[in-house]
């Protein structure tokens, strides 16, 4: 099975059309959403829909429960795009989900509110906890959040970020995540993971944030979208 694993959307159209172009050439056979389709940019509702309309799982992260649970009150532009239906969606997402792919145990979540901000660097000690939840011992991590795609091994498992579509920290392009394997196996078998990274069109990105004078924090998501240095 192929399984593309996207998130961190964060209302940014021209990124996830470009995502959306090349999903459809790998044909991947479900694609699976971990989190944060909403807040930053200014295609918000568009990018809800997409999630809804494409994905056969989806988890909520810390974007998508704070609009749509409406936790916090200058986010008013968001809860005025999205319109309650979406919110409510929004905000009964499971927080994590889990799979046997090739024998090994993942646990899907995006980061927030499920972990602190996970990174690439994070001392091991840190992450250890994470592969024990709920009972169970995972073989492998899979998660969001950082907006930054990465692949590490440790000695209890596989540690991997899907990267950002939408607001890419280091190389502004569209990124997430491809696995190949066996689906619903516990067998031992190979198991590919490969980062897909897909250029947009920056500017235009920047553009429509420019046209929205009501868009909050506009100029640090432009410079985001078009620099990749994180600005808030």
């Amino acid at each position: 099975m192929r399984l593309a694993l996207v998130a961190d959307l964060h209302g940014n159209l021209p990124a996830l059309e470009a995502a959306d172009r090349q999903l459809r050439a790998l044909s991947p056979d479900e694609i699976w959403f971990l989190g944060d389709a909403v807040g930053k940019g200014p295609g918000n509702a568009a990018a809800c829909d997409w999630v809804r309309e494409n994905c056969a799982r989806a988890v909520g992260g810390n974007w998508d429960y704070g609009i749509g649970r409406k936790q916090f009150s200058a986010d008013g532009y968001f809860w005025n795009q999205l319109g309650p239906e979406r919110m409510a969606y929004l905000a009964q997402l499971p927080p994590e989900t889990e799979a046997w792919i090739s024998g090994v145990h993942f646990r899907f979540f995006h980061g927030r509110p499920v972990s602190p901000l996970l990174l690439a660097q994070t001392p091991k000690e840190e992450i250890i906890p994470f592969f024990r939840a709920g009972g169970e011992v995972y073989g492998g991590l899979c998660f969001a959040d950082s907006h930054r795609p990465f692949f590490r091994t440790l000695d209890v498992g596989y540690y991997m970020n899907t990267g950002s579509v939408g607001n890419s920290m280091g190389v502004p392009r569209a990124h997430f995540l491809l696995l190949e394997g066996e689906m619903d196996s516990r067998e031992p078998a190979p198991l590919l993971a490969t980062v897909v990274t897909v250029p947009y069109d920056n500017q235009a990105a920047a553009q429509l944030a420019r046209e929205d004078p009501n868009l909050p924090h506009r100029e640090a998501y432009i410079t985001e979208v078009l620099t990749g240095v994180y600005s808030r």
